[in-house]
């Protein structure tokens, strides 16, 4: 690892921590996050000269809470301030990190703007590498992190544990924003590659920190298992060229066996060991995958079983979506398309659910040997997606059964 890279992983792990010690100090998480991001900017440009100090984080509390007294005191007091005695700097507790967490996904923001805070305070990414990791103009970022500033301000939102009766509400949105990055990482919506593994990484690694505040939370688990074995199939997602292979055609020796084996431990202990939820569901459905030996061998009844329980955990179109597909590997193409037809809620999905459905019934009709209409669909699919690789892979599918 070069220097360079160690610095900015070390910055990146300490931002959390600083900000948290900062804006508990101070109260106002606007001015903190202004002030926090000052001092590593600071820490960028003095540690590869200087060296690195014996304390890093106390260094960065340090600078931090100077940038905060010196942005809100009057022009008369900053003048004056080198007469005046510091503040004591704030020390960092056990559960700065998820009270943190909790504050970047409060429920006054959409879901967008908890992502882009949440991967800029928790996660440590600069402006830059938000923008680029989400394809979003870097200026458009940027406004979008300060109107978040600004609403969880407005709604009176202070850097403190939520009351016991909230938490559990706001830990669904947690959850849910931490695989927000990780679906946008896994299979980018739109875009030149598949994946973007910045967003992955940093998802994988906030729920470890998550799972580790939270080691009683079964979905908490669950998400961690259902991030790992998601992701241990990436090596063998796409070919050398970008083009996408499907799950049963991959190679598996390629997927990551230590991703697995850890994905599998921790569903396991989940499901015997919490009451179980939808994220536990999806987990248990991507370890059957993954511990396949060959996708002829996939357990597609147990499959089917698990997407019957989570569309009545968690009903959604893409569930049903899924279920039906499960369903044709049970009882053929010609049951799968019959459900599809009758399931109309699924074309009024958005445009990433209607790419998919045009998908999935292009695939049912060529497996039922209707080849003509299955080309159609695969063109209607391509044109409706906005991922290059999932729409080069369709048009392939389609210049197939010309």
């Amino acid at each position: 690892m070069g220097v360079l890279t160690a610095l900015e992983d070390l910055l990146r792990t300490a931002a959390p921590q600083v900000l948290a010690a900062v804006a508990r100090r101070y109260g106002d998480f606007g001015a903190a996050e202004d002030a926090v991001q000052e001092a590593l900017l600071a820490a960028a440009r003095q540690w590869p000269a200087e060296g690195v100090p014996d304390d890093p984080r106390a260094w960065l509390i340090r600078v931090a809470s100077r940038r905060h007294i010196e942005a809100v005191r009057s022009e008369q007091a900053r003048r004056r301030r080198e007469a005046i005695p510091p503040d004591p700097p704030p020390a960092v507790r056990g559960d700065d990190e998820l009270t943190l967490l909790l504050l970047c996904c409060h429920p006054a923001l959409t879901p967008p703007a908890q992502v882009a805070l949440t991967l800029r305070a928790v996660g440590g990414l600069t402006t830059a590498e938000i923008a680029r990791a989400l394809l979003v103009p870097e200026p458009a970022i940027g406004q979008r992190i300060s109107r978040a500033k600004q609403r969880i301000r407005a709604a009176g939102g202070r850097f403190v544990m939520p009351p016991t009766g909230e938490i559990g509400e706001r830990l669904t949105g947690v959850r849910k924003v931490l695989y927000l990055i990780f679906n946008e990482g896994s299979t980018a919506s739109s875009g030149r590659s598949l994946h973007r593994v910045e967003l992955t990484t940093e998802a994988i690694r906030l729920t470890r920190q998550l799972r580790d505040r939270l080691p009683d939370d079964g979905e908490v688990a669950g998400l961690l298992a259902l991030m790992l074995l998601t992701d241990a199939r990436r090596p063998a997602r796409t070919r050398a060229d970008g083009m996408l292979i499907a799950l049963a055609d991959q190679d598996r020796s390629r997927w990551d066996a230590a991703a697995i084996g850890e994905g599998v431990s921790l569903i396991t202990d989940a499901l015997a060991r919490f009451p179980v939820g939808p994220f536990q569901v999806q987990a248990a459905i991507a370890a059957i995958h993954d511990e396949a030996p060959s996708a002829a061998a996939t357990d597609w009844p147990q499959i089917l079983q698990l997407y019957r329980l989570l569309e009545a955990l968690a009903p959604g179109p893409m569930v049903t979506l899924n279920r039906i597909v499960a369903l044709a590997e049970v009882d053929g193409p010609l049951v799968g398309l019959k459900a599809l037809a009758d399931v109309e809620a699924l074309e009024a999905a958005g445009p990433p659910g209607r790419h998919r459905v045009a998908a999935v019934r292009a695939h049912l009709l060529e497996r039922a040997g209707s080849l003509d209409a299955a080309r159609d669909e695969y063109r209607t699919a391509a044109k409706l997606t906005l991922s290059l690789p999932e729409r080069r892979y369709l048009e392939s599918r389609a210049a197939q059964l010309s």
